[in-house]
């Protein structure tokens, strides 16, 4: 499974949708996602691809990690992953 599907999976499991629901450019707001949803995606993503998401819930718009889309996600995670590597 890709980046790209397992984030949608996620997401899509945290706003009660099917993935076939989530597109890249649907954002977290749109899907229904509420702050407490978002912690847990993030936890999920950080548990599923083993990462720590530089997240600050208290102040998103502060964070290095860009959650406005589900494209930036994926995106944030694939750096995430090339500077581990």
């Amino acid at each position: 499974m890709s980046i790209k599907e397992q984030v949608i999976a996620i997401i899509a499991e945290q706003a009660v949708l099917e993935p076939e629901d989530v597109t890249m450019d649907s954002t977290l707001e749109s899907l229904g996602i509420d702050s407490l949803g978002l912690v847990e995606s993030i936890f999920a993503i950080e548990e599923a691809f083993d990462i720590t998401v530089p997240f600050n819930a208290n102040n998103p718009t502060e964070s290095d990690f860009d959650i406005s889309s589900v494209a930036s996600i994926v995106a944030g995670i694939e750096r995430l992953r090339a500077e581990q590597a």
